[in-house]
Protein backbone atom coordinates (compact mmCIF):
# COMPACT_ATOMS: atom_id res chain seq x y z
CA UNK A 1 0.00 0.00 0.00
CA UNK A 2 1.43 3.21 -0.80
CA UNK A 3 2.73 5.71 1.49
CA UNK A 4 -0.50 8.20 2.65
CA UNK A 5 1.31 11.82 2.80
CA UNK A 6 -0.51 15.26 3.92
CA UNK A 7 -0.22 18.22 2.29
CA UNK A 8 -0.44 21.18 4.93
CA UNK A 9 -0.53 24.38 2.59
CA UNK A 10 0.41 27.17 4.59
CA UNK A 11 3.10 27.40 7.67
CA UNK A 12 1.55 29.61 10.14
CA UNK A 13 0.76 28.92 13.71
CA UNK A 14 -2.06 26.69 12.36
CA UNK A 15 0.00 24.87 9.59
CA UNK A 16 2.81 23.76 11.79
CA UNK A 17 0.83 23.20 14.66
CA UNK A 18 -1.09 20.61 12.34
CA UNK A 19 1.66 19.59 10.59
CA UNK A 20 3.23 18.80 14.14
CA UNK A 21 0.20 16.75 15.12
CA UNK A 22 0.52 14.59 12.29
CA UNK A 23 3.52 13.81 12.55
CA UNK A 24 3.86 13.05 16.35
CA UNK A 25 0.95 10.03 15.24
CA UNK A 26 3.36 9.13 12.41
CA UNK A 27 1.96 10.73 9.70
CA UNK A 28 4.27 11.94 6.67
CA UNK A 29 3.39 15.33 5.71
CA UNK A 30 4.51 17.64 2.62
CA UNK A 31 4.47 21.41 4.62
CA UNK A 32 4.06 23.87 1.66
CA UNK A 33 4.41 27.41 1.93
CA UNK A 34 5.09 30.22 -0.18
CA UNK A 35 7.92 32.17 1.75
CA UNK A 36 10.56 32.29 1.30
CA UNK A 37 10.00 32.28 -2.50
CA UNK A 38 7.71 34.73 -2.04
CA UNK A 39 5.99 37.08 0.96
CA UNK A 40 2.99 38.86 1.75
CA UNK A 41 3.19 42.91 2.37
CA UNK A 42 2.71 41.53 6.44
CA UNK A 43 5.79 39.41 6.58
CA UNK A 44 9.45 40.20 6.75
CA UNK A 45 11.14 37.28 7.87
CA UNK A 46 12.01 33.87 5.83
CA UNK A 47 10.94 31.80 8.94
CA UNK A 48 7.77 29.66 9.28
CA UNK A 49 5.29 30.85 11.76
CA UNK A 50 6.21 34.51 11.70
CA UNK A 51 3.99 36.49 14.11
CA UNK A 52 3.15 39.68 12.11
CA UNK A 53 1.46 41.72 14.50
CA UNK A 54 1.68 41.45 18.23
CA UNK A 55 4.55 39.66 20.20
CA UNK A 56 2.26 38.59 22.61
CA UNK A 57 -0.01 35.02 22.87
CA UNK A 58 -2.53 37.25 25.39
CA UNK A 59 -2.76 36.30 29.45
CA UNK A 60 -1.68 33.26 30.81
CA UNK A 61 -3.87 32.98 33.67
CA UNK A 62 -6.80 30.37 33.98
CA UNK A 63 -9.07 33.31 34.98
CA UNK A 64 -9.19 34.11 31.51
CA UNK A 65 -10.28 32.50 28.52
CA UNK A 66 -6.81 32.43 26.74
CA UNK A 67 -5.06 31.61 29.78
CA UNK A 68 -6.90 28.35 29.69
CA UNK A 69 -6.75 27.47 25.88
CA UNK A 70 -3.21 27.85 26.63
CA UNK A 71 -3.02 25.05 29.28
CA UNK A 72 -5.06 22.84 27.38
CA UNK A 73 -2.89 23.59 24.44
CA UNK A 74 0.33 22.62 26.95
CA UNK A 75 -1.84 19.23 27.95
CA UNK A 76 -2.48 18.42 24.29
CA UNK A 77 1.42 18.39 23.47
CA UNK A 78 1.26 21.80 21.10
CA UNK A 79 4.28 22.85 19.26
CA UNK A 80 3.43 26.50 19.14
CA UNK A 81 3.57 26.53 23.07
CA UNK A 82 6.44 24.71 23.76
CA UNK A 83 7.98 27.18 22.00
CA UNK A 84 6.33 30.07 23.12
CA UNK A 85 7.32 29.07 26.56
CA UNK A 86 10.71 28.29 25.86
CA UNK A 87 11.19 32.22 24.31
CA UNK A 88 8.76 33.63 26.36
CA UNK A 89 10.05 37.71 27.37
CA UNK A 90 8.85 39.69 30.12
CA UNK A 91 5.11 40.51 30.17
CA UNK A 92 2.82 40.66 33.26
CA UNK A 93 0.23 38.49 33.22
CA UNK A 94 0.96 37.81 29.27
CA UNK A 95 2.45 35.40 27.61
CA UNK A 96 4.86 37.41 25.23
CA UNK A 97 7.83 35.80 22.99
CA UNK A 98 10.77 37.20 21.39
CA UNK A 99 9.41 36.95 18.07
CA UNK A 100 12.45 35.84 16.02
CA UNK A 101 13.54 33.45 18.68
CA UNK A 102 10.05 31.60 18.60
CA UNK A 103 9.79 31.49 14.65
CA UNK A 104 13.03 29.52 14.63
CA UNK A 105 12.60 27.25 16.92
CA UNK A 106 9.57 25.81 15.00
CA UNK A 107 11.18 25.84 11.58
CA UNK A 108 14.09 23.98 13.27
CA UNK A 109 12.47 21.63 15.12
CA UNK A 110 10.02 20.82 11.79
CA UNK A 111 12.04 20.94 9.04
CA UNK A 112 14.83 18.83 10.58
CA UNK A 113 11.92 15.92 11.30
CA UNK A 114 12.46 13.14 9.03
CA UNK A 115 8.74 12.95 8.33
CA UNK A 116 8.67 16.03 6.98
CA UNK A 117 9.30 17.31 3.08
CA UNK A 118 9.01 21.38 3.22
CA UNK A 119 8.51 22.69 -0.54
CA UNK A 120 8.36 26.83 -1.34
CA UNK A 121 5.55 27.35 -4.24
CA UNK A 122 2.48 29.45 -4.13
CA UNK A 123 -0.70 26.75 -4.30
CA UNK A 124 -2.82 28.36 -6.82
CA UNK A 125 -5.33 25.22 -6.82
CA UNK A 126 -7.66 23.05 -4.47
CA UNK A 127 -4.87 20.62 -3.99
CA UNK A 128 -5.60 16.58 -3.85
CA UNK A 129 -6.52 14.74 -0.55
CA UNK A 130 -5.36 14.60 1.87
CA UNK A 131 -5.26 18.11 2.79
CA UNK A 132 -5.00 20.68 5.40
CA UNK A 133 -5.25 24.48 4.27
CA UNK A 134 -4.27 27.17 6.38
CA UNK A 135 -3.37 29.36 4.53
CA UNK A 136 -4.53 32.03 6.82
CA UNK A 137 -6.31 35.65 6.24
CA UNK A 138 -3.91 36.68 3.36
CA UNK A 139 -4.97 33.67 1.05
CA UNK A 140 -3.15 34.04 -2.92
CA UNK A 141 -5.73 34.99 -5.32
CA UNK A 142 -5.61 31.69 -7.35
CA UNK A 143 -6.49 29.54 -3.96
CA UNK A 144 -8.72 32.20 -2.39
CA UNK A 145 -10.52 31.55 -5.79
CA UNK A 146 -10.80 28.14 -5.54
CA UNK A 147 -12.08 28.16 -2.09
CA UNK A 148 -14.57 31.22 -2.81
CA UNK A 149 -16.21 28.79 -5.61
CA UNK A 150 -16.82 25.82 -2.95
CA UNK A 151 -16.96 28.02 0.39
CA UNK A 152 -17.70 31.86 -0.01
CA UNK A 153 -15.53 33.76 1.49
CA UNK A 154 -15.96 37.14 3.58
CA UNK A 155 -13.15 39.86 4.48
CA UNK A 156 -12.54 42.16 6.97
CA UNK A 157 -9.34 43.82 7.75
CA UNK A 158 -6.55 43.99 10.48
CA UNK A 159 -3.91 46.22 11.38
CA UNK A 160 -0.49 45.68 13.51
CA UNK A 161 0.87 48.16 15.99
CA UNK A 162 4.27 50.04 15.62
CA UNK A 163 7.75 49.04 17.29
CA UNK A 164 9.74 51.31 18.93
CA UNK A 165 13.82 51.02 19.76
CA UNK A 166 13.61 50.74 24.00
CA UNK A 167 16.51 53.43 24.03
CA UNK A 168 15.26 56.13 22.86
CA UNK A 169 12.48 56.06 24.86
CA UNK A 170 12.27 58.89 27.67
CA UNK A 171 12.57 57.37 30.75
CA UNK A 172 12.38 60.50 32.86
CA UNK A 173 8.99 60.14 31.50
CA UNK A 174 7.89 56.67 30.91
CA UNK A 175 8.20 54.37 34.41
CA UNK A 176 7.42 50.45 34.29
CA UNK A 177 4.31 48.50 35.83
CA UNK A 178 2.44 46.24 35.10
CA UNK A 179 -1.64 47.20 36.18
CA UNK A 180 -2.50 46.57 39.69
CA UNK A 181 1.21 45.78 41.10
CA UNK A 182 1.69 42.90 38.97
CA UNK A 183 5.34 43.58 38.38
CA UNK A 184 6.69 45.94 36.09
CA UNK A 185 7.01 44.35 33.22
CA UNK A 186 5.32 47.23 31.00
CA UNK A 187 6.50 50.53 29.87
CA UNK A 188 3.82 53.40 30.41
CA UNK A 189 3.51 56.50 28.75
CA UNK A 190 1.46 58.82 31.29
CA UNK A 191 -0.72 61.89 29.73
CA UNK A 192 -2.78 64.96 31.35
CA UNK A 193 -6.31 65.79 29.94
CA UNK A 194 -4.47 68.47 27.71
CA UNK A 195 -1.76 65.75 26.35
CA UNK A 196 -4.58 63.34 25.95
CA UNK A 197 -7.17 65.77 23.94
CA UNK A 198 -4.40 67.16 21.67
CA UNK A 199 -3.01 63.20 21.04
CA UNK A 200 -6.54 62.15 19.76
CA UNK A 201 -7.36 65.30 18.19
CA UNK A 202 -3.87 64.52 16.04
CA UNK A 203 -5.29 61.05 15.63
CA UNK A 204 -8.87 61.85 14.43
CA UNK A 205 -7.26 64.28 11.84
CA UNK A 206 -4.34 61.89 10.67
CA UNK A 207 -4.03 61.07 6.95
CA UNK A 208 -4.35 57.09 6.53
CA UNK A 209 -2.60 54.67 4.08
CA UNK A 210 -5.67 53.55 1.05
CA UNK A 211 -6.61 49.93 1.18
CA UNK A 212 -6.15 48.75 -2.59
CA UNK A 213 -8.32 46.01 -3.93
CA UNK A 214 -10.89 45.57 -1.89
CA UNK A 215 -14.50 46.86 -1.81
CA UNK A 216 -15.56 46.16 1.81
CA UNK A 217 -13.65 47.97 4.74
CA UNK A 218 -14.91 46.43 7.60
CA UNK A 219 -12.71 46.25 10.41
CA UNK A 220 -13.12 43.37 12.80
CA UNK A 221 -14.50 44.91 16.49
CA UNK A 222 -11.41 42.51 18.29
CA UNK A 223 -8.29 44.58 16.57
CA UNK A 224 -9.65 47.87 16.04
CA UNK A 225 -6.93 50.61 14.70
CA UNK A 226 -6.15 53.11 17.34
CA UNK A 227 -7.73 55.96 15.21
CA UNK A 228 -11.18 54.21 14.47
CA UNK A 229 -11.10 53.54 17.83
CA UNK A 230 -10.97 57.45 18.60
CA UNK A 231 -13.09 58.43 15.96
CA UNK A 232 -15.79 56.20 17.97
CA UNK A 233 -16.02 59.04 20.70
CA UNK A 234 -13.20 61.05 22.38
CA UNK A 235 -13.02 58.83 25.85
CA UNK A 236 -12.99 55.57 23.59
CA UNK A 237 -9.21 55.28 23.40
CA UNK A 238 -9.01 56.24 27.11
CA UNK A 239 -11.97 53.49 28.29
CA UNK A 240 -10.02 51.20 25.52
CA UNK A 241 -6.17 50.40 24.97
CA UNK A 242 -5.03 53.82 26.99
CA UNK A 243 -7.02 53.41 30.08
CA UNK A 244 -5.27 54.46 33.17
CA UNK A 245 -6.30 52.07 35.45
CA UNK A 246 -4.54 50.23 37.91
CA UNK A 247 -1.31 52.14 37.18
CA UNK A 248 -0.40 55.05 39.34
CA UNK A 249 2.37 57.15 38.64
CA UNK A 250 4.92 56.47 40.81
CA UNK A 251 5.91 60.07 40.70
CA UNK A 252 2.97 61.39 41.65
CA UNK A 253 1.26 58.40 43.38
CA UNK A 254 -1.68 58.99 41.46
CA UNK A 255 -3.13 57.58 37.89
CA UNK A 256 -2.93 59.64 35.00
CA UNK A 257 -5.47 60.79 33.10
CA UNK A 258 -4.49 58.09 30.29
CA UNK A 259 -1.56 55.85 29.99
CA UNK A 260 0.43 54.18 26.73
CA UNK A 261 1.61 50.64 27.64
CA UNK A 262 4.56 49.77 25.84
CA UNK A 263 5.49 45.83 25.87
CA UNK A 264 8.98 44.03 25.17
CA UNK A 265 8.93 42.61 21.86
CA UNK A 266 12.60 40.47 21.85
CA UNK A 267 14.12 38.79 24.58
CA UNK A 268 17.38 41.17 25.09
CA UNK A 269 14.93 44.26 25.60
CA UNK A 270 15.81 46.68 22.50
CA UNK A 271 12.54 46.39 21.37
CA UNK A 272 9.17 47.78 22.52
CA UNK A 273 5.71 47.50 20.58
CA UNK A 274 2.88 50.04 21.65
CA UNK A 275 -0.13 47.98 23.06
CA UNK A 276 -3.14 48.07 21.29
CA UNK A 277 -2.02 50.58 18.98
CA UNK A 278 -2.92 48.86 15.73
CA UNK A 279 -3.05 51.41 13.24
CA UNK A 280 -3.40 52.26 9.12
CA UNK A 281 -1.72 55.53 9.47
CA UNK A 282 0.28 56.83 6.63
CA UNK A 283 4.20 56.14 8.43
CA UNK A 284 4.84 59.63 8.06
CA UNK A 285 1.72 60.58 10.10
CA UNK A 286 2.51 57.50 12.29
CA UNK A 287 5.74 59.32 13.48
CA UNK A 288 4.28 63.17 14.22
CA UNK A 289 1.33 61.70 15.75
CA UNK A 290 3.13 59.05 18.17
CA UNK A 291 5.68 61.25 18.58
CA UNK A 292 2.97 63.07 20.59
CA UNK A 293 2.93 60.43 23.41
CA UNK A 294 5.00 61.87 26.65
CA UNK A 295 7.81 59.79 26.35
CA UNK A 296 7.87 58.98 22.50
CA UNK A 297 8.99 62.36 21.34
CA UNK A 298 12.37 61.76 20.08
CA UNK A 299 11.06 57.57 19.38
CA UNK A 300 12.86 55.60 16.42
CA UNK A 301 10.86 53.54 15.14
CA UNK A 302 12.13 49.75 13.84
CA UNK A 303 8.35 49.03 12.03
CA UNK A 304 5.70 51.42 11.52
CA UNK A 305 2.08 49.64 11.54
CA UNK A 306 0.40 48.33 8.88
CA UNK A 307 -2.89 47.17 7.85
CA UNK A 308 -3.70 44.22 5.86
CA UNK A 309 -6.62 42.19 4.39
CA UNK A 310 -7.68 39.50 6.71
CA UNK A 311 -10.10 36.87 4.86
CA UNK A 312 -12.45 33.98 6.41
CA UNK A 313 -15.00 31.03 5.01
CA UNK A 314 -17.94 31.13 6.14
CA UNK A 315 -17.36 28.03 8.14
CA UNK A 316 -21.13 27.08 9.88
CA UNK A 317 -22.28 24.40 7.35
CA UNK A 318 -19.41 24.01 5.02
CA UNK A 319 -17.04 22.78 8.24
CA UNK A 320 -17.51 20.71 10.99
CA UNK A 321 -16.53 21.10 14.58
CA UNK A 322 -13.13 19.35 13.91
CA UNK A 323 -12.44 21.50 10.83
CA UNK A 324 -13.35 18.99 8.35
CA UNK A 325 -15.10 19.89 5.00
CA UNK A 326 -18.56 18.89 5.67
CA UNK A 327 -19.14 15.23 3.63
CA UNK A 328 -15.55 15.14 1.93
CA UNK A 329 -12.88 12.62 3.14
CA UNK A 330 -9.29 13.84 3.64
CA UNK A 331 -10.45 18.13 2.98
CA UNK A 332 -9.73 20.55 6.33
CA UNK A 333 -8.95 24.19 6.85
CA UNK A 334 -7.26 25.26 9.79
CA UNK A 335 -6.26 28.84 11.13
CA UNK A 336 -7.98 32.40 10.89
CA UNK A 337 -9.52 31.33 7.20
CA UNK A 338 -11.54 28.86 9.83
CA UNK A 339 -13.02 32.13 11.70
CA UNK A 340 -11.10 31.40 14.59
CA UNK A 341 -9.00 35.22 15.49
CA UNK A 342 -5.90 35.10 17.32
CA UNK A 343 -2.26 33.32 17.61
CA UNK A 344 -3.78 30.66 20.26
CA UNK A 345 -6.67 30.44 18.85
CA UNK A 346 -5.17 29.59 14.82
CA UNK A 347 -2.93 27.18 16.63
CA UNK A 348 -5.88 25.65 18.66
CA UNK A 349 -7.22 24.73 14.98
CA UNK A 350 -4.81 23.47 13.97
CA UNK A 351 -4.14 21.16 16.62
CA UNK A 352 -7.36 19.72 16.29
CA UNK A 353 -7.24 19.46 12.44
CA UNK A 354 -4.06 17.60 12.50
CA UNK A 355 -5.79 15.23 15.41
CA UNK A 356 -8.80 14.53 13.24
CA UNK A 357 -6.88 14.07 10.10
CA UNK A 358 -4.51 11.38 11.63
CA UNK A 359 -7.78 9.84 13.47
CA UNK A 360 -8.96 9.53 9.26
CA UNK A 361 -6.09 8.19 8.17
CA UNK A 362 -5.80 5.40 10.86
CA UNK A 363 -9.58 4.95 10.43
CA UNK A 364 -10.24 5.87 14.29
CA UNK A 365 -13.48 7.09 15.39
CA UNK A 366 -13.18 11.59 14.89
CA UNK A 367 -12.18 12.80 17.77
CA UNK A 368 -15.04 15.12 20.03
CA UNK A 369 -13.16 17.61 22.37
CA UNK A 370 -15.55 18.43 25.07
CA UNK A 371 -17.83 21.79 24.70
CA UNK A 372 -16.76 22.56 28.17
CA UNK A 373 -13.31 22.80 27.15
CA UNK A 374 -12.23 26.20 25.37
CA UNK A 375 -10.82 23.98 22.47
CA UNK A 376 -13.83 22.17 21.89
CA UNK A 377 -16.25 25.73 22.27
CA UNK A 378 -14.21 26.78 19.36
CA UNK A 379 -14.95 24.01 17.09
CA UNK A 380 -18.59 24.20 18.18
CA UNK A 381 -18.13 27.71 17.49
CA UNK A 382 -16.93 27.67 13.95
CA UNK A 383 -19.44 24.51 13.12
CA UNK A 384 -23.00 26.16 14.66
CA UNK A 385 -24.87 28.09 12.37
CA UNK A 386 -25.08 31.73 12.56
CA UNK A 387 -26.39 34.02 10.58
CA UNK A 388 -23.74 36.76 10.95
CA UNK A 389 -20.67 34.85 11.54
CA UNK A 390 -17.52 36.71 12.34
CA UNK A 391 -14.53 35.73 13.61
CA UNK A 392 -14.10 35.03 17.25
CA UNK A 393 -11.58 34.99 19.92
CA UNK A 394 -11.72 32.45 22.41
CA UNK A 395 -14.26 34.18 25.63
CA UNK A 396 -15.87 31.99 28.56
CA UNK A 397 -18.83 33.60 26.77
CA UNK A 398 -18.88 30.54 24.24
CA UNK A 399 -18.44 27.50 27.14
CA UNK A 400 -21.26 26.25 27.90
CA UNK A 401 -22.38 27.53 31.94
CA UNK A 402 -21.77 26.24 34.81
CA UNK A 403 -24.37 23.84 36.83
CA UNK A 404 -24.46 25.92 39.43
CA UNK A 405 -24.22 29.62 40.57
CA UNK A 406 -20.86 30.86 41.63
CA UNK A 407 -20.64 34.67 42.62
CA UNK A 408 -18.08 36.63 41.28
CA UNK A 409 -16.72 36.58 37.95
CA UNK A 410 -12.93 35.71 38.60
CA UNK A 411 -14.62 32.65 40.94
CA UNK A 412 -16.81 31.49 38.21
CA UNK A 413 -14.35 32.01 35.77
CA UNK A 414 -12.02 29.83 37.77
CA UNK A 415 -14.75 26.95 37.66
CA UNK A 416 -14.99 26.93 34.27
CA UNK A 417 -11.55 26.57 33.73
CA UNK A 418 -11.37 23.93 36.60
CA UNK A 419 -14.19 21.71 34.84
CA UNK A 420 -12.33 22.39 31.04
CA UNK A 421 -9.17 20.78 32.17
CA UNK A 422 -10.74 17.76 34.13
CA UNK A 423 -12.77 16.81 31.20
CA UNK A 424 -9.95 17.25 29.08
CA UNK A 425 -8.28 14.88 31.40
CA UNK A 426 -11.31 12.56 31.20
CA UNK A 427 -11.48 12.56 27.56
CA UNK A 428 -7.74 12.34 26.97
CA UNK A 429 -7.89 8.95 28.99
CA UNK A 430 -10.98 7.98 27.26
CA UNK A 431 -8.80 8.05 23.51
CA UNK A 432 -5.30 6.20 24.03
CA UNK A 433 -6.01 5.88 20.29
CA UNK A 434 -4.89 9.40 19.99
CA UNK A 435 -3.37 10.58 22.99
Amino acid sequence: MPEVRVQVIGAGLAGCEAAWQLIKRGIPVTLVDMKPTRKTPAHTSDHLAELVCSNSLRGDRLENAPGLLKEELRRLDSLILRAADDTRVPAGGALAVDRERFARTITDTLLSHPLIQFESRVVEAFPEAPFIIATGPLTEAGLADAIRQIAGTLHFYDAAAPIVYADSIDMDIAFRASRYGRGDDYLNCPMNEAEYHAFIDALINAECADIHGFEDKQLFDGCLPIESIAKRGRMAAAFGPMKPVGLPDPRTGKEPFAVVQLRQDDAAGSLYNLVGFQTRLKFPEQKRVFSMIPGLKDAEFARYGVMHRNSFINSPGFLDSTYAVKGQIGQFFAGQITGVEGYVESTASGLSAGIAMAAQLKNLPAPSFPETTAIGALGTYISTPNRNFQPMNINFGILPPLSMRVKGKQNRYGKLAERALIDLEKYQQSRPDLF
